[in-house]
């Protein structure tokens, strides 16, 4: 069955699937323009996700060779990885934020053996059991999807407004999910005049139901301090007081009260850091502490890369709680523990 919506105003989007994975789809916009139409986001680079894709713009009463244009949210596959694949087929340009371009520049140049010996000590230095490092000590040959994403040939420039022949879309940088995530502000009326300024293509910045990941902005060759959950706050409140009138998410359905959307993740990711506090009562490691923190299951439940994802999203909540005056490392400690002030 084709998967393909009319949002009104000249945007439908389609449901891409992503593989094996609880989210279910991605949520491609087509955006119709004077020169053909413009997609927001590709989907994840999957031969059944391509057929989607395709089939879900013939739907639209397009084809793939018709897209004028690509404008990626942000550098993770279930966004990015299909972009080559259009490019390829249409002669579109594919425009990415230069902090996100960067990425794939780095995941396309860093040999895996890099990649694997930079996760092998960052995990051991957050306190990881040998058992849960040593298969990285081991690589075998990369077979994940989107560690050859497409260079993008233009770049998203926020504040600007985008190369989409009669609209007007406005890049607005979002970081925290990723360091150039970005929201797109179609600054037009609502095709049903609904009360707030235009629509908001989102990304994973902001969902109706869930929070997106917060983790470390992983780089070998950068050792710069991070602080990416103060990001995504600090994006979180920049998107509230654009009052859009809809936000048209990467994820799930599209949804109206923006502001308060916002207002739901601000306090949750504050109840977080008090639960955290309350948890670093005792010092902990970064692995300890993700091992006591509240997942959507129990921790013994939760596989192999998505406990590097957890330590990742503890360590990034151990840094605003540590640049806030409210958390500090325990002097000596190895692996380091943390400990509430």
């Amino acid at each position: 069955m084709v998967s393909a919506f009319d949002h009104g105003g000249g945007v439908r989007s389609v449901r891409v699937p992503i593989p094996d994975n609880p989210l279910g789809h991605t949520l491609v916009y087509v955006v119709d323009t004077d020169r053909g139409p413009v997609l927001v986001d590709t989907g994840w680079d999957d031969p059944g996700s391509w057929d989607a894709l395709r089939a879900g713009l013939a739907a639209c009463g397009t084809a793939v060779g018709e897209v004028y244009g690509v404008v990626i949210t942000h550098h993770h596959p279930d966004h990015h990885g299909l972009s080559a694949r259009v490019r390829e087929a249409s002669g579109a340009w594919v425009a990415l934020h230069a902090a996100d371009a960067a990425i794939v520049r780095r995941t396309r140049e860093t040999r895996p053996e890099r990649w694997f010996s930079y996760m092998a000590a960052k995990l051991t230095a957050a306190g990881a059991p040998e058992a849960h490092v040593a298969p990285l000590r081991t690589p075998r040959a990369r077979t994940l999807p989107g560690l050859s994403p497409a260079l993008p040939d233009r770049e998203i420039v926020p504040g600007e407004l985008l190369d989409l022949p009669g609209r007007r879309l406005r890049a607005v940088w979002t970081p925290g999910h990723t360091p150039g995530h970005v929201c797109l502000h179609l600054e037009e009326e609502h095709p049903a005049r609904l009360p707030g300024h235009g629509r908001l293509f989102s990304g994973d910045h902001l969902l109706p139901g869930i929070t997106p990941h917060i983790g470390l902005y992983e780089d070998p060759d950068d050792a710069t301090v991070t602080d990416p959950l103060g990001d995504y706050l600090d994006s979180l409140e920049r998107i509230g007081r654009l009052s859009p009138a809809e936000v048209l998410p990467a994820h799930q359905h599209a949804f109206a009260d923006a502001p308060g959307r916002v207002r739901a993740l601000l306090d949750h990711h504050e109840s977080r850091l008090a639960g955290l506090l309350a948890l670093l009562a005792e010092p902990l490691t970064p692995w300890q502490l993700a091992e006591r923190m509240e997942w959507n299951r129990p921790w013994t439940d939760i596989p192999y890369g998505s406990r590097n994802i957890a330590v990742s999203e503890a360590e990034s909540h151990l840094r605003r709680l540590v640049k806030l005056g409210r958390a500090e490392p325990v002097p000596g400690s190895d692996p380091v523990t943390y400990t509430a002030v």
